[in-house]
């Protein structure tokens, strides 16, 4: 008798073969332009720390003060135990920062997008999907028991096949990610939002990528293309820009009130820690204070992708501080990671299942903490293992 897991064992020996196996570096050292990683200091082109919040001292102190008032956890769920102060104001200032008339946040962006969509659509009603949108969505719309039609990446024409070819349904909803993670794309809301007004069909953004990164000083992709009340459902995440951790979901009070009587994870599961959420608030503060470090953030995608671009290197359709180096083949893109690694730059290797067979990459992540001799030095790294695995 086999043992029983033996098919597991079988199916990670062909991820190693495969160059798909994930090993995960262990980090030594706080979030920063520069890490300590498996014990060696590297310049840090991974993470999603946009603005260089993680690690910001105003941050830090205001997690520190609300651990002083609050303690450390929320001790059981919202709406058995009572929600803090803290957590109301959060998402007071959230819904002001977006331009919305409430906000309810979530444990994270993930939680989010599995609490909104099966409280807004079931059996019988049909979702219209991004194809390339994120697995939160994805799993979101499973757990639905939803109808779900993927139309082509970012592609209106055929929504509109999808929507028209669609006669049987309940409910409908559109979702679409903001900023695409993986390729670096925005989403053609205002194209999007057109086709969903002809149809009255509600739609929904998730705009993990786009918080603290497009719009006026980081308010979001619906700023960005000045959509105010016109999208339904916005999506987010504090996780990314905001340097902490979290999920948001912002529009009309009604769906806040909803959100309230039948999202899961909210019914279900603690919320977020008292020093998340005291860091947050620090956050919205440094955002409404200043566009500084959203406007370095995008001077340094632009003068990194420039760089890359002027070597050879094909950085996609990027059109945001996600630059992907498209290198086709996963051996290939691990390789040039390791390289890459032990020149002292740390940028991941992305393969299948995460992005499609033969479009593996090394998708890096700009962020206002690098200075530009930071970059420069990126640049010439990736020059010099680009030359010498023959991409450039």
């Amino acid at each position: 008798m086999s043992a029983p897991f033996a098919w597991i064992e079988q199916e990670l020996a062909a991820l190693r073969e495969q160059g798909l196996f994930n090993t995960i570096r262990t980090i030594g050292t706080a979030q920063g332009a520069w890490l300590e990683v498996d014990g060696q200091r590297v310049l840090n082109l991974c993470s999603n720390n946009y603005l260089g919040l993680a690690n910001h001292p105003r941050l830090t102190a205001a997690a520190h003060a609300a651990i002083d008032r609050m303690g450390v956890g929320p001790a059981a769920v919202r709406t058995i135990a009572g929600t803090t102060d803290l957590h109301t104001e959060l998402e007071r200032r959230l819904a002001a920062f977006k331009g919305v008339e409430a906000a309810l946040t979530f444990q994270s962006g993930f939680n989010a997008n599995i609490a909104v969509i099966p409280a807004l659509v079931g059996k019988g009603d049909v979702i219209f999907s991004d194809r390339l949108n994120h697995a939160s969505i994805i799993d979101g719309c499973r757990l639905s028991g939803a109808k779900i039609v993927a139309y082509d990446h970012n592609s209106v024409g055929d929504l509109r096949a999808k929507i028209a070819a669609e006669t049987e349904y309940g409910r409908r909803l559109i979702i679409t990610d903001g900023v695409f993670s993986m390729d670096g794309d925005i989403a053609p809301l205002p194209d999007l939002y057109t086709v969903a007004a002809e149809h009255s069909i509600p739609l929904m953004v998730d705009d993990a990528h786009g918080e603290g990164v497009l719009g006026r000083g980081g308010r979001g992709i619906v700023d960005h293309f000045g959509l105010h009340g016109k999208v339904d459902v916005e999506v987010g995440t504090m996780s990314k820009a905001f340097g902490t951790v979290g999920g948001i979901v912002a529009g009309r009070q009604v769906l806040v009130d909803w959100l309230r009587q039948r999202a899961r994870p909210f019914l279900f599961s603690s919320a977020m820690t008292a020093p998340d959420v005291g860091a947050c608030l620090a956050a919205v503060d440094l955002l409404e204070e200043s566009t500084e470090l959203v406007d370095r953030l995008w001077a340094n995608a632009r003068f990194f992708r420039d760089g890359l671009r002027s070597m050879g290197f094909d950085t996609g359709v990027s059109q945001t501080p996600i630059v992907p180096v498209m290198l086709g083949e996963a051996p290939l893109a691990q390789q040039f990671s390791r390289q890459l690694f032990a020149e002292g730059v740390f940028a991941m290797a992305i393969g299948f299942p995460t992005v499609a067979k033969g479009k593996a990459r090394i998708r890096v992540m700009n962020s206002a903490a690098h200075s530009m001799s930071d970059l420069e030095t990126a640049l010439a790294t990736f020059e010099k293992v680009g030359k010498a695995l023959g991409v450039i």
